[in-house]
């Protein structure tokens, strides 16, 4: 925020709708998950999987694992992935994708739903996911995995869910935060406040209080992680903004960011870099995952 109010406050109402909202900005979004549905489809059969494994009572408070089958033998390091949607679509079913490249190097995946609007506010969404976070952290010994050496990455609201887990009192609830390891939040959404002028908040249900809760760029950092933060450069120049934003509040947090725009990615293609053998996104969370 600078002297003259929020960056979005000259914008026309349609510049906004199209700088906050990626579906506007993308009207073709649909055409990303179809070009990915055959892989999706072919990890779905190829990988072993344990499916709906529940981390609490809501019907949507459920996780896939994928264990690790290549790596040394062991605990196996566990990554945990949190799917896009704006807080209010998809499923975790759809991106096994992601698991398939990371079972291979000795990493077990961890596929996350949680709440979605409007049945459920943001302190919803965003507490289920803690929830998750927590709960794999108590179980990971059940599948092979190593409580002590979780890692985590995200994609658009999902990214925002990692900077939530990153920005939660765990010392409070017991659990020293140095079981996360690493972070990678991609195209992320770190302030809410925008979308409370778009289309989007129709099912968001966005207030003022809400959103500031919810504000991890101006929430203290509780897990100081490496971290790599991604965007798109076909993006829309405030969404990728808020990732510099985010960055540099880690950076005053004491931790040191990487932060990279990948230039012939948009917001809901970008996720082919985890089907891209040696990308960026996969490099890093390899590197974070093994370290």
């Amino acid at each position: 925020m600078g002297n003259d109010g929020p960056l979005w406050s000259g914008l026309t109402p349609e510049e906004h709708e199209f700088q906050y909202n990626p579906q506007a900005a993308f009207p073709n979004f649909k055409d990303a998950q179809a070009g990915r549905a055959a892989i999706n489809e072919a990890a779905l059969k190829a990988l072993e999987r344990q499916t709906d494994l529940a981390y609490g009572d809501h019907p949507l408070h459920r996780v896939d694992v994928y264990p690790a089958t290549g790596g040394a033998a062991g605990p196996r390091p566990v990554h945990i992935f949190f799917h896009g949607g704006y807080w209010r679509a998809q499923d975790k079913q759809n991106f096994a994708f992601i698991a398939r490249p990371l079972v291979a190097q000795g990493i077990t995946t961890v596929i996350a739903n949680y709440e979605l609007c409007p049945a459920s506010t943001l302190d919803g969404v965003a507490n289920s996911a803690i929830a998750a976070v927590a709960w794999v952290h108590r179980n990971a010994a059940s599948f092979g995995g190593d409580p002590s050496r979780i890692t985590l990455s995200g994609h658009s609201a999902g990214a925002h869910l990692v900077a939530e887990a990153m920005a939660h009192d765990w010392a409070g609830a017991g659990i020293s935060p140095w079981f996360i390891r690493g972070a990678v939040p991609i195209s992320g959404i770190f302030d809410p406040r925008p979308v409370i002028g778009t289309t989007v908040n129709a099912d968001v249900r966005l207030t003022e209080e809400i959103a500031a809760r919810r504000d991890v760029e101006r929430r203290k950092v509780t897990v100081a992680c490496p971290t790599s933060i991604f965007v798109g450069g076909l993006e829309p120049w405030q969404w990728i903004d808020q990732s510099y934003r985010y960055g540099h509040h880690l950076h005053r947090s004491g931790v040191n960011p990487e932060v990279h725009v990948l230039p012939r990615w948009g917001h809901f293609d970008i996720l082919g870099e985890f089907m891209e053998p040696s990308s960026p996104i996969l490099n890093a969370v390899l590197r974070h995952a093994t370290a």
